[in-house]
């Protein structure tokens, strides 16, 4: 059990250190040119600026006009999860140390849970509005790829705390 615990632990670092670097980096979508090199506008783009080759990087909302209220609501979801993920590792270690044997850890469990609906939430609407790829020259950079893997592992964390018990 000790070891299951010390597992689900390590997952769950592993899932906010990853939200982070999705949240942080600029690299939700890139864009290349049809030789295969970045093109010459922008390389790529993320929540929150949009960069060149130069590694000069913009505001992202020059860009993406007319879908203002989305990217802020997809800005918003992503620095929710983060919170709601540090706040059920704090929880868990706060739990772990306070709980009754035979307990369950129902807080970090609903804390992370709130985690993986932020993540549905945001990449669902980032999805729907910013991550059409109408040509060959754009795909989807690690940051997109990322938020997915995490939305996957807070859920299954999530759904662990709530099963599991301290022993």
């Amino acid at each position: 059990m000790l070891v299951l615990l010390g597992g689900i632990f390590v997952v769950h670092i592993a899932t906010t250190v990853m939200l982070f670097v999705s949240t942080i980096s600029n690299v939700w979508l890139q864009f290349t040119g049809p030789d295969g090199r970045p093109a010459g506008s922008e390389a790529s783009r993320g929540i929150w600026k949009t960069c060149t080759l130069e590694a000069t990087c913009t505001s992202v909302f020059p860009v993406i006009l007319g879908n203002e209220a989305s990217m802020r609501a997809v800005e918003a979801f992503m620095i929710l999860a983060i919170i709601f993920c540090c706040m059920a590792l704090f929880a868990f270690i706060g739990q772990l140390f306070t709980l009754d044997k035979g307990c369950r850890f129902y807080i970090t469990g609903g804390l992370m849970l709130f985690c993986w609906v932020c993540i549905l939430i945001a990449v669902s609407i980032y999805t729907a509005r910013f991550g059409k790829i109408s040509d060959s020259t754009t795909y989807h950079g690690y940051c997109f790829i990322l938020a997915w893997i995490c939305f996957c592992l807070s859920f299954l964390v999530g759904i662990l705390y709530l099963v599991l018990r301290k022993k």
